[in-house]
């Protein structure tokens, strides 16, 4: 069974959004985005948001300074003999709970009305 990790901290910066084509002829997205948790060993941490959802998500309610929650996922990779490591963020929330209801209403009404079915 594996530990959800989290971690809390402040956003000390947003990277550019990074995209391509995957070798199957498949669009991505990624962003990076970096964190201070303020500890005195292993303070900072280099988080990816992976998919176009994802990173729109992200980008609309969250700014360098947010202080907010990462649930995220390790993974590492083999490529001709030398090891990568990623930290894989799958869900990042305001620490302090400033994202209101209002904001959230008003971002699911704003998708609502791009779908406008007569049903």
């Amino acid at each position: 069974m594996s530990e959800q990790l989290k971690v809390t901290g402040t956003i000390t910066k947003v990277l550019e959004v990074e995209g391509g084509t995957s070798k199957a002829g498949k669009e991505w997205q990624k962003q990076c985005f970096i964190l201070d948790t303020k500890t005195k060993y292993n303070n900072i941490y280099c988080f990816e948001i992976f998919g176009e959802d994802l990173v729109n998500e992200f980008n609309h309610f969250n700014k360098e300074g947010d202080e907010v929650e990462v649930s995220f996922n390790v993974s590492t990779n083999e490529w001709k003999g030398k090891y990568f490591t990623s930290l894989s963020a799958w869900k990042v929330f305001k620490a302090t709970e400033e994202t209101t209801a209002k904001e959230i209403q008003e971002v699911l009404e704003a998708d609502e009305s791009e779908d406008d079915l007569p049903f």
